[in-house]
């Protein structure tokens, strides 16, 4: 076996590592951004200050087609039951209305399909205004994330392309972030 002397120790890295591990991290960065960018926002065209004409803030009550499904101290849950389960003209697995202190903050859409997504980004954008999507500003891939910002609704849609599954959350931005509140205490 052959050994080898150990380097001198010093405090300087070679000129070429530390070049090399400056481009890396550099790339590594740039490539992090962009993949885990949190969403492409756009600003609403027309803020629907609730949801299907449900006001952010109203008062929610069970019904046989809008059962209870969840209750905590501050936070109820309603499952929308009917047949077929549509958002706008795009088929969907659930729709859940959200309450926080008794008021009205948010919905939940889930959705699968690749055809289904592309029908649900065409009637998001039909509401609330049309995306960039020029090549390089787009989420493509795997994960993709979407949003919509008014002066008192956000909507977001995150798609996972591998499992062709959607959900879209509509929110209202007084009431929404109360869940934070509630879940973390704050």
């Amino acid at each position: 076996m052959r050994w080898q002397t150990p380097a001198p120790v010093t405090n300087r890295r070679p000129a070429s590592a530390h070049g090399v591990s400056a481009s890396c991290l550099a790339v590594f960065a740039l490539t992090s951004l962009l993949l885990l960018s949190p969403a492409w926002a756009v600003t609403m065209a027309t803020d629907p200050k609730g949801f299907e004409g449900i006001p952010w803030g109203a008062t929610l009550s069970e019904a046989p087609a809008f059962p209870l499904t969840y209750s905590e101290d501050r936070i109820k849950e309603y499952q929308l039951k009917q047949e077929p389960l549509l958002l706008g003209h795009v088929p969907v697995q659930s729709m859940k209305f959200s309450t926080v202190d008794g008021r009205f903050a948010r919905v939940t859409v889930r959705y699968q399909g690749a055809q289904q997504h592309a029908a649900m980004l065409q009637h998001l954008q039909a509401l609330y205004g049309p995306l960039d999507l020029t090549p390089g500003q787009t989420m493509t891939g795997a994960n993709q994330q979407y949003n919509w910002r008014g002066p008192e609704t956000e909507v977001n849609l995150t798609y996972d392309g591998k499992l062709e599954t959607g959900v879209v959350f509509f929110e209202s931005r007084t009431w929404g972030p109360k869940f934070a509140e509630v879940m973390g205490g704050f």
